[in-house]
C-alpha cells in the first residue's frame, strides 16, 4: 500500500497551481481585446458628421445646382406656345382660308394653304350634315365616304401633275375649307325646294364656286401655274356629287 501512494503523489505532483492559471486567462483575455476592439466603439465614429462650414449669408440660402435647374425649368413655361397651337388649331389661320374660299378672286398665301388644318374641314362637313339632316336627308355617311374617296382621287392625280407633291392632309384641308359654299346650298335647301331651274341654277353656281377656289388654292399651293382648268375639272366632279345629296 505504500508503494501505491507513493505512485499517486508521483502522479498528481506539479507545479502549475490555480493561481497561475488565473492570472494566464486574464492576460489573455486583455490581449485579445487590445487587438479586436468592440464594434460599436467604430459605429459611433463612423456616425458623427464633420463640421461643414457654411459660406452663404444671413437670410440669403445658398442656390444647389438641383434648385437652380428647378427655377430655369419652372422660368420655361412661359416661353411654350398656346394649347391650341400645339394642337395645331389655330384661329387666324381658320379665318384667313375661310375668307379665300369664300373670295375666289382673292390671291392665296401658299404658306398657310399647305398647312395640314384639319378643324375647319370637320367643322363644315358636320354642318353640311347638320344641314341636310333639317331638311329631312340622313347622310351624314354619304358625305364622309365621298370626302374620303374624293381626297384620295385628288391626292393621286395632284402627285402626278405636280413636281413637290403634295400629303394627303393638305389635300383634305384644302378640299374641306371649299366644301363651305355648299354648306351655303343645303341650308337654302332648308327654306325652299331646289328641284327646279332656279335650284339648278345656284347649284351650278356653287358647284364651280368650290371648283375656283379649290383650284386656285392647289396652284398657289403647289407652285402649278397654268394648271388650274385642269384642277378645277376633277374638284367639280367631286362637288357636284356633293350638290346631287342636296338638290335630291
Amino acid at each position: 500500500m505504500s508503494d501505491f501512494e507513493q505512485f499517486r503523489f508521483d502522479f498528481y505532483q506539479s507545479n502549475y497551481t490555480i493561481d497561475d492559471q488565473e492570472e494566464n486567462l486574464s492576460g489573455s483575455r486583455k490581449s485579445q481585446t487590445e487587438e479586436n476592439p468592440p464594434a460599436g466603439a467604430f459605429a459611433l465614429s463612423e456616425k458623427l458628421p464633420f463640421p461643414q462650414s457654411y459660406t452663404g449669408q444671413i437670410l440669403q440660402p445658398m442656390y444647389s445646382p438641383d434648385t437652380l435647374s428647378h427655377l430655369s425649368y419652372a422660368d420655361g413655361f412661359d416661353e411654350e406656345p398656346p394649347l391650341l397651337e400645339e394642337l395645331g388649331i389655330n384661329f387666324e389661320h381658320i379665318w384667313q382660308k375661310t375668307l379665300t374660299v369664300l373670295n375666289p378672286m382673292k390671291p392665296a398665301d401658299g404658306s398657310i394653304m399647305n398647312e395640314t388644318d384639319l378643324t375647319g374641314p370637320m367643322v363644315f362637313c358636320l354642318a353640311l350634315g347638320a344641314t341636310l339632316l333639317l331638311a329631312g336627308k340622313v347622310h351624314f355617311g354619304y358625305v364622309y365616304g365621298m370626302s374620303a374617296i374624293g381626297c384620295l382621287a385628288i391626292h393621286a392625280l395632284l402627285n402626278l401633275m405636280s413636281i413637290s407633291g403634295v400629303s394627303h392632309g393638305c389635300v383634305a384641308s384644302v378640299l374641306g375649307y371649299c366644301l363651305l359654299p355648299m354648306v351655303i346650298l343645303s341650308s337654302s335647301a332648308v327654306i325652299f325646294s331646289l328641284q327646279g331651274i332656279l335650284g339648278t341654277l345656284l347649284a351650278l353656281f356653287i358647284i364651280g364656286w368650290c371648283s375656283l377656289s379649290a383650284s386656285k388654292i392647289f396652284t398657289s399651293a403647289l407652285a402649278m401655274e397654268g394648271q388650274q382648268l385642269l384642277i378645277a375639272y376633277p374638284c367639280a366632279l367631286l362637288y357636284g356629287l356633293f350638290a346631287l345629296l342636296t338638290v335630291f
